[in-house]
């Protein structure tokens, strides 16, 4: 088992940055790869960024490359989620997730979940 705990979210106004960290706890392994979901108020979850366990191999949805970049620390066992140049409609609560697989991180399909941490951008 393995929990996740978000930290990090908060107001900003548009153009300013945020860091996320997500603490890993557990049964944490450098094998787990990591990702970030955002669910915005009436809308879908959506796929934001996602990590390999090894911290070489990243990818991201098109909504957000170029402006947020996912890293990880291993010795710590924390993911982060540095977000620039933020837009009002980058406003959702942010989760963290882990899996064994990648390709199931990027369907949604993780099998642990954060509690997710609130991240609203102002116009």
């Amino acid at each position: 088992q393995v929990q996740l705990v978000e930290s990090g979210g908060g107001l900003v106004q548009a153009g300013g940055s945020l860091r996320l960290s997500c603490a890993a706890s557990g049964r944490t392994s450098r094998n787990y790869a990591a990702g970030w979901f955002r669910q915005a108020p009436g809308k879908e979850r959506e796929f934001v960024a996602r990590i390999s366990g090894g911290g070489t191999m990243t990818l991201y949805a098109d909504s957000v490359k170029g402006r947020f970049t996912i890293s990880r620390d291993n010795v710590k066992n924390t993911v982060y989620l540095q977000m620039s140049v933020l837009k009002p409609e980058d406003t959702a609560v942010y989760y963290c997730v882990a899996d064994n697989s990648l390709a199931d991180i990027f369907l949604g399909r993780a099998d642990y979940w954060g509690q997710g941490t609130q991240v609203t951008v102002s116009s």
